[in-house]
């Protein structure tokens, strides 16, 4: 899905690495840190962190973002009980395969 937004195979596998990445700006960067403190149960989203939010995101987009952040949490539950395995879904389509 991200490489069908768009987004370069190079930034995708530097996700794990988004904080100290330079491929990340920082909009991206707190973005994905809300989605980390969302979804790690051992994090919380502290008044700070909403603040940075708040300096690149407006109210209807954090709305959004947190939506999209607990589907894609739910979704990934709901495949992992039931053993239903990855559809490499980000990984492009190689033409003429």
């Amino acid at each position: 899905m991200g490489s069908a937004a768009g987004l370069s195979d190079e930034k995708i596998l530097a996700l794990g690495d988004y904080a100290t990445s330079p491929l990340y700006d920082e909009a991206e960067r707190v973005a994905l840190a809300y989605a980390d403190a969302i979804t790690f149960t051992d994090r919380d989203v502290d008044d700070a962190l909403f603040a940075a939010l708040r300096q690149h995101y407006s109210d209807d987009a954090i709305v959004e973002l947190t939506a999209i952040i607990a589907w894609e949490n739910s979704s990934s539950k709901f495949n992992r009980a039931l053993r239903v395995p990855s559809q490499g879904l980000w990984r492009r389509a190689v033409a003429g395969g």
